[in-house]
């Protein structure tokens, strides 16, 4: 090789490399680590970005409203069928309360002796409404049993531990004082007249309210009066027209009171 021809080739590398090194190194500006390209989104991407954001909260908020239109909805059915079943028990318990009014009357005239039927039928068309009947279906069930076994049966010797077993499981039943009464009422009829009067006792002092009261008095001095007891028997009677001067226990109070006196 010729000197000249390498004297050739070294000035064309050395100026080579010169040329490349004077061009300036490709710099990628990094803020925060991440390249300048990428850092922040363009301000289209933002609008779109929260236009999906605004269409998925609308979306949620009209779901959210429709299935409050149907929760609305439902309760205003169970609302409706809410208020046809209270009127329903409504129209059950009126039906119910004159049936035991009925009863009752009924019961009356049963356990009455002949010549007093008139004045009970009276006192109970009077006095049935101050009754206060239960809604408990077993408790008037308990109760209708035993008035049957007076009213449609006959059976007074067998209606008399069903109003006793009556009393005792439910004591403060709504037709408790009637119960007693009526127990009362059997009882005297068969001649046990230290528990009559107990049972009388019970309605006279316990159930002040009871349309029943004024007969139990008026039953409880009868009972004195057979047991050989005139003076507590007219002091009973006396009590019973003073307290109920109108009732038709006190009308047939007052011939007793004055054969007692005479």
């Amino acid at each position: 090789m010729k000197p000249n021809s390498i004297l050739f080739g070294m000035s064309f590398a050395v100026a080579a490399n010169l040329a490349v090194a004077a061009e300036p190194a490709p710099v990628i500006e990094v803020i925060a680590g991440v390249p300048s390209s990428t850092a922040t989104p363009s301000l289209t991407d933002q609008l779109v970005s929260l236009e999906r954001k605004l269409d998925a909260r609308n979306r949620a908020q009209v779901n959210v409203q429709q299935q409050l239109d149907e929760l609305q909805n439902e309760v205003n059915e169970l609302r409706g069928i809410t208020e046809l079943h209270t009127y329903q028990l409504s129209q059950v318990l009126d039906r119910q309360r004159e049936l035991y009014q009925e009863l009752d009357r009924r019961v009356s005239e049963a356990l009455k002796p002949a010549n007093q039927v008139p004045a009970a039928t009276n006192m109970s068309a009077t006095n049935s409404g101050n009754v206060n009947y239960s809604s408990n279906l077993t408790e008037n069930e308990a109760y209708d049993r035993a008035v049957n076994m007076v009213l449609k049966d006959k059976r007074y010797d067998q209606a008399i531990p069903e109003f006793e077993t009556f009393n005792q499981k439910y004591p403060n039943s709504s037709y408790a004082a009637n119960a007693h009464y009526w127990l009362g009422q059997l009882l005297f009829n068969k001649g046990e007249l230290a528990k009559a009067r107990k049972e009388f006792d019970l309605v006279v002092n316990n159930y002040l309210d009871s349309s029943k009261r004024s007969d139990a008095m008026l039953k409880l001095a009868m009972v004195e009066q057979k047991e050989n007891n005139p003076a507590k028997a007219v002091a009973i009677y006396k009590k019973l027209i003073a307290e109920y001067p109108n009732s038709s226990a006190a009308k047939l109070a007052q011939p007793r009171l004055k054969s007692l006196k005479s």
